[in-house]
């Protein structure tokens, strides 16, 4: 959420903001409610005043004797003009509220100017995509013709845009997820967590999820929220309290399952395991404070790469655009695996910094270092960011199609053959 303050001192920064992300400008009617607002709560306070002096008043009257009626049918009068004006109040600030809700983060002055992914810009380059003698096949045909992955099968269980893994993707699921979680704990000192997997609803609204991305989310019958990433409950980590200055960063991160009802992806990769109703991700988050979320963003890519890098993966990073980037984030990473069936590059990880956005509306705060010309300075919001450390199911899709040989067998990236038991070939059996 935005600052209203910055709104109301430079609204033109929010429409330039807007027009930048391809939306229209809004802080006319922004500020309009806000007035109203600002109109009555000056209203109230005039009454609130008048209110105390008629009770000071009543009680003097009251000591000496005097008739108290006028006294006393003021005090209703004022009681009734306060009621209705907190009333209108309390409409108007709902109503700023939820369109404050609705506004995306306004974006870095780095990030590239674009309406979509064509806006994209291209930053570096890991490996050569390789060159295979043969007819290339797509992870599904590869898993199937193994008998390890099987979507018809989840069908009946579940429905479409699920699967079920046997044995050596099984396990390599496993390993992979176990794999990405030591690297990051291990040599990038994040915290490793297992959270919990329904959510209330204030923490998804806490990391900007809701209202905006409802359609996008499961919901439970008892008002819960199945978590769409790890994100949402290691964000809400840090929810309601002050941090004290000397325990930022907070890095953390979680292996879990994520839901998605990709209510906006149909007839978008409907075969394998693309894009899934329920998909593994490791999941990394960091709280820091303000000057510091810029090289703390540089770092968590670093972090990501660093996967794809010891799987001797080829990826891109790339740069989103205004158009291309999500609601919560001022400034984000994409990090693209090669995929040889498509001959392209796919999203394995994103990598955003939220600055304040999410802190606003979690209403985390840290606390800077007393000084002797400040001995207790004010709380501030912290910045938060995260990231995919990776995609895990993507990650496997990456490894089926990068490794795959030609009778149909599948080798095991180096880096994962100690966590696959020694297991140095998947094939059919």
């Amino acid at each position: 959420m935005l600052d209203l303050k910055i709104i109301r001192n430079a609204p033109e920064l929010l429409d330039k903001a807007l027009i930048r992300r391809g939306k229209s400008p809004i802080t006319a009617a922004l500020l309009e409610i806000d007035q109203k607002n600002r109109q009555f709560l000056t209203e109230l306070q005039s009454l609130q005043s008048q209110r105390n002096q008629i009770a000071k008043s009543f009680g003097e009257a009251k000591k000496k004797g005097d008739d108290t009626s006028n006294l006393a049918k003021q005090a209703e009068e004022i009681k009734a003009k306060i009621g209705e004006l907190e009333g209108l109040s309390h409409q108007l600030q709902d109503q700023l509220n939820q369109e404050l809700a609705t506004i995306p983060n306004i974006p870095a002055e780095d990030v590239p100017l674009g309406t979509d992914e064509t806006g994209n810009v291209e930053i570096r380059r890991f490996g050569l995509p390789k060159t295979f003698n043969f007819e290339i096949k797509s992870h599904f045909e590869i898993g199937e013709a193994l008998q390890l992955m099987d979507f018809e099968v989840a069908a009946k269980i579940s429905g479409s845009r699920f699967v079920v893994l046997y044995e050596d993707l099984a396990r390599l699921e496993r390993a992979l997820a176990a794999f990405m979680i030591d690297i990051h704990t291990r040599e990038f000192s994040y915290v490793e967590v297992s959270p919990p997997l329904l959510v209330n609803e204030k923490s998804v609204y806490g990391t900007g999820l809701l209202p905006k991305f409802k359609e996008d989310l499961f919901q439970t019958t008892t008002g819960y929220w199945m978590i769409p990433t790890a994100e949402v409950v290691l964000s809400n980590l840090v929810a309601d309290s002050i941090q004290p200055i000397e325990a930022l960063p907070l890095r953390y991160t979680a292996y879990t399952p994520c839901f998605r009802s990709e209510a906006g992806a149909a007839g978008r990769d409907t075969r394998g395991m693309i894009r899934q109703h329920q998909f593994g991700k490791v999941e990394l988050v960091s709280v820091t404070r303000p000057e510091e979320s810029a090289a703390e963003h540089e770092r968590m890519l670093r972090a990501a790469e660093e996967v794809l890098k010891r799987l001797d993966l080829p990826y891109r990073v790339m740069t989103l655009c205004t158009g291309d980037m999500g609601f919560q984030s001022q400034k984000t990473y994409d990090i693209e695996v090669w995929l040889p069936s498509e001959n392209t590059y796919r999203e394995i990880s994103s990598c955003s910094n939220c600055g304040d956005f999410q802190a606003r509306r979690m209403n985390a705060r840290y606390r800077a270092r007393a000084t002797a010309e400040n001995p207790k300075p004010a709380p501030e919001f912290v910045h938060t960011l995260n990231g995919s450390g990776l995609a895990v199911g993507r990650t496997m899709v990456a490894i089926l199609e990068n490794y795959q040989q030609q009778d149909g067998s599948i080798i095991v990236p180096e880096a994962l053959r100690s966590y696959m038991g020694g297991i140095e070939l998947i094939e059919k059996k």
